[in-house]
C-alpha cells in the first residue's frame, strides 16, 4: 500500500464503533421526511446526517494484512522517553490506481503503535499539521486532565503542544484518537487513530505470544464507504445515529487477509469503527480464549465462542490455529459476514499458555453500596442526552475526589422513540464492572474497562477511581452521538 505524506510526525492505528436497533432502522425506513430535518452542531461542515446505515460486505481477503510500525522514541535515557507526533493530511493508495485523501499520525493514514512501559516518564511533542483544529486523546490511559486531550485541549492548525506523564497502570492495549467537539466523527473516519501498548514486568514472565506482527497481531477493525474516485467522503454517508460503512478496512488495509502459520496467536482487537458493533465468532465454530479487556489482563483466561465489542472497546484473544483443518478460517460477525480471513501455512506449532494472568480484587463492600453517580443515556438521532442534557463545556456535571472509589450506575434507557446500543466511556480511568442488571458480570467483563457496551434497558454498576486530577469527559462512544452532545464532564480534585 503506497502512502504519500503531506506533513510531519505522530502515532497510532485504530478507530471507533457501534449502535443500532431494529426500532431505529424501522423508523429510518418509514420516516424519511423527519430524517431530513436531522442536524448536528457540525452539520454545516459535514452536511446532512440522514444517510442510511450501510450493510457490511464480506472481506474478500484480496490484500495482505500489514501492521503499523512501532514508533521509535526521539530520545531515551533510563526511564525517560521522548516522542514526536503530528496529525497530518495526505493521500493513500487504498485501491490500485486511486489516491484517497486521508488523515493520519506521522503519515497519511492511521499511525504507528506507541509502546510504553510501566514506570516510564513520557514526553510527547504534539503538532497539528491538519487544515483544521484537533486534539490528541489517549483512550484508556490514566493521565491528568491536562494531558488527556479532551475537547477543551484544542490545537489549532500549525500549533504545537507538549504533554508529560508517568505510566502508572498495568499492561494493556489502549489507543489514541482526536476529540474535538462536534468534529470527532469525521476526523476519525478520515483516518486519525492509533494504538498504544503498555508493557509491564509481570506480563513478560507469562507464557503468552508476544512477538509483534509474528504471533501477536494488532487488529484495528473499521468499516468504511468509498465515494466517487474511491474517496472517503464523510458527508456522503454520515448518519446521526452512527455512520456505517460497507467495506472492511483493517489496520488501514482494504479487504485484507491475515497470513500466518498454524500456531497459537494473540489477536489484540480494537473496534475502531465510528458506530458499528461486532459480535464475532469463527466460521468453523471453534473456541478461542479471551485473556484481556480494555485495561489489561483478566485474572484467568476465559474460553468462549463469541465476543461483543462496541465502539472503542478492545479485547485480547488467543486462537489456537494448529487445530484448524485446512488452510483457511475466518473471523465473522453475527450475520456471518467475513471480517477477517486467516490464511494458514502448513507449518504447525503448538504452545502452552499461562492460566493465572492477573490479581484483580473487587472490594465486596462496593457491591452493596448505593451509587453516588447516576448516568442515564437515552434518546436517538438528535435527541440523544445524558441525564436529559446535552454537553455544555461550561457546565460541570459531577465532581469526585482523586483516589477515592465511587459507585456509578449507568443506564441505557428505552424511551418512547425506542432504544439502541450505547457504548459508555470514561476518560482518565479504568473501572471495574460490579453488576449488570443486578447480576454478576459475565467473565468477559471481569477485568479493567474504560468502555462498556450496554443493550437497551440494561443498567450497570461500576467502581470508578481517578488516580489524577483534572476535567474528564464521559460519553457515548458512538462518535456521532458524542459529537451531538451525548457527553458530560466530571471535575476530579
Amino acid at each position: 500500500m503506497k502512502k504519500t505524506v503531506v506533513a510531519t510526525l505522530l502515532i497510532g492505528t485504530a478507530l471507533l464503533a457501534a449502535c443500532s436497533s431494529d426500532d431505529a432502522q424501522k423508523e429510518q425506513q418509514t420516516d424519511s421526511a423527519a430524517q431530513h430535518e436531522h442536524s448536528m452542531a457540525n452539520t454545516q461542515q459535514n452536511g446532512p446526517m440522514d444517510h442510511e446505515q450501510l450493510v457490511l460486505k464480506d472481506n474478500t481477503g484480496t490484500a495482505t494484512l500489514t501492521f503499523p510500525e512501532i514508533l521509535e522514541p526521539d530520545s531515551k535515557k533510563g526511564n525517560n522517553v521522548e516522542y514526536s507526533l503530528a496529525a497530518q493530511s495526505g493521500t493513500t493508495e487504498l485501491f490500485k490506481g486511486y489516491e484517497t485523501t486521508t488523515y493520519g499520525y506521522n503519515g497519511s493514514l492511521l499511525g504507528p503503535t506507541l509502546r510504553l512501559k510501566e514506570g516510564q516518564h513520557v514526553t510527547i511533542h504534539l503538532k497539528n499539521e491538519l487544515p483544521e483544529a484537533t486534539t490528541f486523546h489517549w483512550h484508556g490511559l490514566e493521565v491528568s486532565g491536562k494531558a488527556d486531550g479532551g475537547p477543551h485541549a484544542l490545537i489549532e492548525p500549525g500549533e504545537e503542544k507538549t504533554i508529560q506523564f508517568t505510566v502508572t497502570q498495568q499492561a494493556a492495549t489502549l489507543w489514541y484518537h482526536p476529540h474535538p467537539m462536534g468534529n470527532t466523527a469525521q476526523q476519525v473516519y478520515k483516518g486519525l487513530a492509533g494504538l498504544l501498548y503498555i508493557d509491564d514486568a509481570k506480563t513478560t514472565t507469562l507464557d503468552l505470544p508476544r512477538d509483534y506482527g509474528e504471533n501477536d497481531f494488532p487488529i484495528v477493525l473499521q468499516d468504511r464507504a468509498f465515494a466517487d474516485g474511491k474517496q472517503l467522503d464523510y458527508s456522503a454517508v454520515a448518519n446521526i445515529d452512527g455512520t456505517y460503512g460497507d467495506t472492511m478496512m483493517i489496520n488501514g488495509v482494504i479487504n485484507p487477509a491475515l497470513k500466518t502459520d498454524k500456531q497459537l496467536v494473540r489477536l489484540r482487537i480494537l473496534n475502531g469503527s465510528n458506530a458499528r458493533n461486532y459480535l464475532f465468532h469463527f466460521d468453523n465454530d471453534m473456541s478461542f480464549t479471551q485473556i484481556a479487556t480494555d485495561g489489561g489482563l483478566l485474572n484467568k483466561p476465559v474460553k468462549t465462542k463469541e465476543l461483543l465489542l462496541g465502539a472503542g472497546e478492545r479485547a485480547e484473544i488467543l486462537v489456537d490455529l494448529s487445530q484448524v483443518k485446512g488452510d483457511r478460517v475466518s473471523l465473522v460477525d453475527d450475520k456471518d459476514v467475513v471480517l477477517l480471513p486467516i490464511e494458514l501455512s502448513k507449518k504447525t506449532a503448538t504452545a502452552s499458555t499461562s492460566t493465572n494472568l492477573n490479581e484483580i480484587r473487587v472490594d465486596k463492600s462496593l457491591e452493596k453500596q448505593e451509587p453516588t453517580k447516576v448516568v442515564k443515556m437515552e434518546g436517538m438521532r438528535e435527541n440523544v442526552t445524558i441525564n436529559g442534557k446535552k454537553f455544555d463545556e461550561n457546565r460541570v456535571d459531577f465532581t469526585q475526589k482523586k483516589g477515592v472509589t465511587e459507585v456509578w450506575e449507568i443506564e441505557n434507557a428505552i424511551t418512547d422513540e425506542g432504544g439502541m446500543i450505547h457504548p459508555f466511556h470514561i476518560h482518565g480511568t479504568q473501572f471495574l464492572v460490579l453488576s449488570v442488571n443486578g447480576e454478576k458480570p459475565e467473565p468477559s467483563l471481569q477485568g479493567y474497562k474504560d468502555t462498556i457496551t450496554l443493550q437497551p434497558g440494561q443498567k450497570a454498576r461500576i467502581a470508578v477511581k481517578f488516580p489524577y486530577a483534572g476535567m474528564y469527559m464521559f460519553h457515548c462512544h458512538i462518535l456521532e452521538h458524542e459529537d451531538n452532545g451525548m457527553m458530560g464532564q466530571i471535575e476530579v480534585k
